[in-house]
This record gives structure tokens, sequence and C-alpha cells, in this order.
């Protein structure tokens, strides 16, 4: 199993120390996220910093990018890391793209599809010098002059991996992308009886083999090295729980434990405004259901048997704000438990 951190995204001064210590400490990628600030710039910072440890965004958002800038930028980060960036795209909800973003809203799913599809015969034409004629209901690609094309020293393409809640996405995921990374408000159960059955099927429609294939995220860590580090960030986590499941698109996952009434009333609770008693609505078997809690002396265990066997990549934070602690030995212990993955 990979274990991934985060970055300080708040000051790019911060992040060539922090990505150098996460590199040294062993965690196996970092991954940048798009909420306050641009996910791309601390990622090249890193890069120039970093020998060894993948790059990835997680997620930027795709719609509000035309897919040639996402492919120019992802590009010039995949040369700069020596082949280690990884785009990690995400198509965010139909409030924010409309309102905050100023962007027109269509189905996902299938704009989704082009939007991966263009951005592979991109990478074609720029690397085999492919003739570049995309054409699809919502992007089309047919113009590319040599001045345009950028320089070609790593060898292969890009590889990316996509955001995925519905069983629509989740196929497009499967077909298209090279993995999925899932939301955090999830569980085992959903897991196992919802994610990765939509996975497999996807996968089967193309023939592709699972260990081609990442899987990514699924639940929260919530670990430190004693009871009291630990019992705070388990009540950040919390808040995490409730804020992600007064969103409609989640309710499933709220639905799959009889839990079908807890969405609409924190739905509710925030849309009058209650932010500081939404987590008192998350029960301490929520918690744990959609998230592995312990000390660093017993999370790798707790890991074990909260992402075994599903997920090939955890994520040991979940915001900038809140980097990992993990230390080396505990990485290592986390890094033997087995996954399907086998490498992009």
């Amino acid at each position: 199993m990979r274990v991934a951190t985060t970055i300080p995204q708040d000051n790019l001064r911060k992040v060539p120390d922090a990505a150098r210590a996460i590199e040294a400490a062993g965690f196996d990628a970092i991954v940048t996220l798009e909420n306050k600030h641009d996910p791309f710039l601390p990622a090249a910072v890193a890069a120039l910093a970093t020998q060894r440890v993948e790059l990835a965004t997680g997620i930027a958002i795709s719609f509000n990018r035309s897919p040639m800038s996402a492919a120019n930028v992802t590009w010039d980060l995949y040369e700069a890391s020596g082949g280690r960036f990884v785009l990690g795209l995400g198509t965010q909800i139909r409030a924010h793209n409309e309102k905050r973003f100023s962007v027109p809203w269509t189905p996902p799913a299938p704009r989704m599809r082009e939007y991966l599809q263009s951005l592979k015969a991109i990478w074609r034409c720029w690397e085999t010098g492919e003739k570049l004629d995309y054409q699809g209901e919502h992007y089309t690609f047919t113009l590319m002059t040599p001045n345009f094309v950028p320089e070609n020293t790593v060898p292969g393409m890009p590889k990316v991996t996509m955001a995925a809640v519905g069983p629509v996405m989740m196929r497009v995921a499967a077909e298209e992308a090279d993995g999925v990374r899932l939301h955090p408000l999830c569980t085992r159960k959903y897991m196992e009886e919802v994610i990765v059955p939509r996975i497999t099927r996807g996968l089967a429609n193309v023939g592709r083999a699972r260990e081609t294939f990442e899987i990514s995220g699924g639940g929260f860590v919530a670990t430190g090295p004693d009871d009291e580090s630990v019992a705070k960030i388990a009540e950040w986590v919390r808040y995490r729980i409730a804020f992600y499941g007064s969103t409609p698109a989640y309710y499933p996952v709220l639905e799959a434990h009889g839990l079908g009434d807890l969405g609409p009333k924190l739905n509710r609770m925030t849309k009058q405004g209650q932010w500081d008693k939404i987590a008192g609505e998350i029960s301490d078997d929520l918690l744990h259901l959609c998230a592995a809690i312990g000390r660093h002396d017993e999370i790798a265990g707790k890991i074990a048997e909260r992402f075994g066997g599903i997920s090939d990549t955890i994520n040991a934070s979940a915001s900038a704000e809140m980097g990992s602690d993990m230390p080396p030995d505990l990485l290592q212990d986390i890094q033997r438990i087995p996954s399907a993955f086998s490498g992009h």
C-alpha cells in the first residue's frame, strides 16, 4: 500500500523544505488540492526540490480549464519532475461550476469522458507527432502547429486519475483514466458493495487489468503519537463527515448504513447557518465507519482493516493545513500491506 500526504499551499516558500522532508521520511506521494490555492504551482516547486516522490493533484478542477490548458501544465510538470507527476481531476458540483467559476454546466460524465480522451489525443500528438484530430460533442481539437508543441524529454505520457462518486462517473474512471480518487466520505461496506463492483465492471468493459488501475482514498485516517492528538484529529474528521454528509451527492453512503435521514438533516442545518452544530450529529459509530483511527503504534492494523484489499493508496493527511506526522517506521509498516496496484 502506498501513502500520500500534503504540503503547505498557503505560501510557496514553505514548499521546498516540506517536500524534501516528506520525501526523506519515505512517503510515496505528495498531493496538492484545489481549495484556497492553485494546485499546480506548489507541485512545480516540489518537483524541483525532490528526486523520488510522486507528485499529484488530488484534485484539480476540470471544467474551469480547457483540456489544452490542463494538458500543457501537466506536460510541463511531467517533464520537470522526470515523469513523476500525475494529473488528478475532478468535476466539482454544479453550483461551484456555475456560481464560483462561471462555467456552463452540462451532464458531467459524458463531458469528463471527452476531457480525458482529448487529453490523451493532445499528448499523443506531442509525443509521437500524430495529427491532432479529436472531435467530440463537448471538445474539439484539430490544430497543432510546430510552434506550440512542447519539448519531449521524458518517455511516455502523463497519467490521469479522476475523482468519482456516482455510478456513471465511476465507469468513466475505470474505462478512461489510470485510477480513481475516492471521496473521503466513504465506508468499508460501501466500498465493498458499491464501488468495487462498479470499478470491476468498468475495467472489464475495456479489458483492463486491475493491477494497472490505482484506487486511492476512500476514507479518513486519524492518527498521532498519543491519545490526545488522535482525539483532536478525530474531532476534525467528525466535522468533515458532517460537512460532506450535508451534500446530496454523498447521501448514498449514509443510506447504505440506514442513515438516510441524516444527510437531509445536515443539509437543512447548513442552510440555516448551524455550521457549529453539524459535527454533533455524527455518532462515534459513523466516525469509525468512515475513518481508521488510532495511535501511531496501532494505526497500521486499523488501516489494513479499514482499507486493505481495496485501496492502493491512502491519504495520511486530508488537508494542506493538517500535514501528516507519521514516522518512517510506521510508513514502512503501512507500505507492507498488500495491494493490487502494481504501478502506472
